[in-house]
């Protein structure tokens, strides 16, 4: 493909807003496609319906450019586009492990007559193995002179600008030379080297392998953060220090550090189902057993939101009965606004549960938090979550909560304890302090 394809992006969600305002930023035409008028209206408008750093400017610039409309015609988008990339989402299905393809089938099946000969449709939400081949056989069965090709996505939240502008890697699955060519167009300026950088690696493959890619990744960091989980869990046997472990063992090149950082383990609405699903399409593979090891990451990740709970309960004398709990952190991790499975909001619910007053804050959850447990207290600050509590539960990693001053908290707290759930304050500025200061892990 000569000319510079024109893209489509169906769903705009997390991953179909970013990809979108991201590829016009690029320098593309596209036009984003959504099934509810709220979005596209918002989005239009120069709105982001969720928290990502840096985002909302970018949109209401590649608006102001032309480059980037949205609508909720699958006709009008079907014929604009030359490249249509579906980034619906596959959430866990109710009841079960496996992932609910509800909203790829539809977006599929809603566009596909509309898109000209010649057009390729880009799969790019998480999906089980398998699905890009029944999907293509589905499009070689009405539309033959389209074709499909699968290209997962690696957005990290707090950082899908960067991801998706600079990827450390592009996986394409297709099945043809002429695909691979169209999806090489539709990412040139982030496949040719620049002055800011090398060229991203581009790994080329079949549709089996491109759909595993991103579970696998999802599943090895899940076992990652799991394994230090584990070994937190102990080091409170024997003693040890989990952080300082953590350091000892990142110093192994095999091993490194990221994700090697124990605390109160992951969330979001990636790691838990997707790792679920992988297990679900295993077993109904039949080599279930080569995943069964999944089932433990998972439940030593619920572990420690129990431990958490468990923790800040033996602090306050055994008993949650008219304790006041500042909670710090709703979304699942800093930098986002995303509660879903949040590890702290399931321990703040927890805690709440069991007679306590949870008084909440988080920089950037609080309204979806809202939503989900109106029966938690909200307040506009870290200071005013903290007035008056019997004990501090730091459960999500923002900066403004590691960087907060101790000796402040100590002149408005009922009694200075605090448990770390992140294992990210300094343990003997807190000590200094006055502080009885608990983590999930050490001393």
């Amino acid at each position: 493909m000569s000319h510079r394809p024109r893209l489509t992006v169906i769903g705009t969600g997390y991953l179909g807003a970013t990809h979108a305002v991201c590829m016009a930023e690029l320098g593309f035409e596209v036009v984003g496609l959504d099934v509810l008028p709220a979005k596209v209206e918002a989005l239009a408008s120069g709105t982001v319906p969720f928290f990502e750093p840096g985002l909302p400017e970018l949109l209401r610039k590649n608006l102001d450019t032309g480059r980037l409309r949205f609508t909720t015609s699958f006709q009008e988008a079907g014929e604009f586009g030359d490249v249509h990339f579906i980034c619906v989402g596959t959430p866990q299905k109710k009841g079960e492990y496996a992932a609910d393809l509800t909203y790829v089938d539809a977006a599929f099946t809603a566009l596909l007559p509309h898109v000209r000969a010649g057009s390729l449709l880009v799969g790019k939400s998480t999906v089980p193995a398998g699905t890009a081949e029944r999907l293509a056989e589905q499009i070689a069965a009405t539309r033959p002179d389209v074709e499909l090709a699968w290209n997962p996505e690696f957005l990290r939240e707090g950082f899908a600008i960067e991801d998706t502008l600079t990827p450390d890697r592009l996986v394409f699955g297709v099945r043809s030379q002429r695909a691979e060519t169209q999806l090489r167009a539709a990412f040139a300026p982030v496949i040719e080297p620049s002055d800011t950088g090398p060229a991203t690696p581009v790994v080329v493959t079949d549709f089996a392998t491109a759909q595993l890619v991103k579970v696998a990744a999802n599943a090895f960091l899940a076992t990652k953060i799991s394994f230090i989980n584990a070994m937190a869990e102990v080091c409170e046997a024997t003693g040890g220090d989990v952080t300082q472990l953590s350091k000892a063992l990142s110093y192994d090149t095999r091993i490194g550090g990221r994700f090697l950082h124990a605390g109160l383990g992951f969330g979001g609405g990636c790691l838990p189902k997707d790792i679920r699903a992988f297990m679900a399409r295993a077993g109904e593979l039949g080599v279930d057993q080569a995943l069964s090891f999944l089932k433990e990451v998972d439940a030593i990740n619920l572990r420690r939101r129990a431990r958490m709970v468990e923790l800040a309960r033996e602090l306050v004398g055994g008993s949650f009965g008219a304790m006041r709990v500042a909670v710090l952190g709703a979304a699942f991790k800093p930098n986002s606004d995303d509660i879903r499975d949040s590890p702290a909001l399931d321990v703040a619910a927890n805690i709440a549960q069991q007679g306590a007053t949870v008084c909440l804050y988080d920089p950037a959850a609080m309204n979806n938090a809202r939503l989900k447990h109106p029966e938690l207290g909200y307040h506009p600050s870290a200071i005013d979550a903290a007035r008056g509590a019997d004990i501090v539960l730091h459960l999500t990693e923002w900066a403004e909560f590691r960087d907060m001053d101790p000796d402040v908290l100590s002149h408005i707290v009922n009694n200075r304890r605090i448990v770390d759930g992140r294992n990210a304050l300094d343990p003997q500025r807190w000590r200094d302090a006055g502080w009885t200061y608990r983590a999930l892990g050490r001393p």
